[in-house]
Formats: structure tokens, C-alpha cells, sequence
């Protein structure tokens, strides 16, 4: 049941990240909040899959870091990604 925890602090850490970080209104406003929790809880479901337990400090830290790491470096690739996709679209409509 503790990996409910992982699930709200990383859909936290994504909701917060994608109001903190430029472009979001190229983005959902879900995207960053799923990716954030499938982060956590990913890494928490391998862990205890290795043997850790919930007695183990790695699992909690590991956990909550992933989502830290993993949201703000995906939605600079992805804001980068459309921007980019966007301009060459506007060229190829011949819009800009």
C-alpha cells in the first residue's frame, strides 16, 4: 500500500513542474503529473521486485527522486520537441 505514496508525490512533483517550467501551453496539463507518478511508482515496483523493503531508506529516497530527475528533463525534450515540429509545420502550411 506505501507505493500510494509514491504514486501522490510524483503526480505532485510532475502538477508543480509543469506549472514551474516554460512551454506548458504546448503540453497537457496531465502529461507531466501520469509521468511523474508512473516514475515513482515504476521504481518503486522494481525495487521491492529486487528484495528492498519498506524498512529501507534507498526505497523512499530512490522513489521520490525519480520523478524529480525524470519529469523536467522530459518536458524540456517534449516543449522542444513541438516547438520544433510546430515551426516546421507553419512552413510547410505556409503560415510563417
Amino acid at each position: 500500500m506505501q507505493i500510494i505514496i509514491a504514486l501522490v508525490f510524483g503526480a505532485g512533483v510532475g502538477g508543480l513542474l509543469h506549472y514551474l517550467q516554460p512551454g506548458r501551453d504546448v503540453r497537457g496539463a496531465a502529461l507531466a503529473p501520469v509521468v511523474g507518478a508512473f516514475a515513482g511508482a515504476f521504481v518503486w515496483m522494481v525495487l521491492t521486485w529486487l528484495g528492498v523493503t519498506t524498512l529501507s531508506p534507498w526505497l523512499w529516497l530512490v522513489s521520490f527522486a525519480a520523478p524529480l530527475v525524470v519529469v523536467p528533463v522530459l518536458l524540456v525534450v517534449l516543449t522542444r520537441l513541438r516547438a520544433s515540429h510546430d515551426a516546421r509545420e507553419r512552413v510547410r502550411l505556409g503560415i510563417a
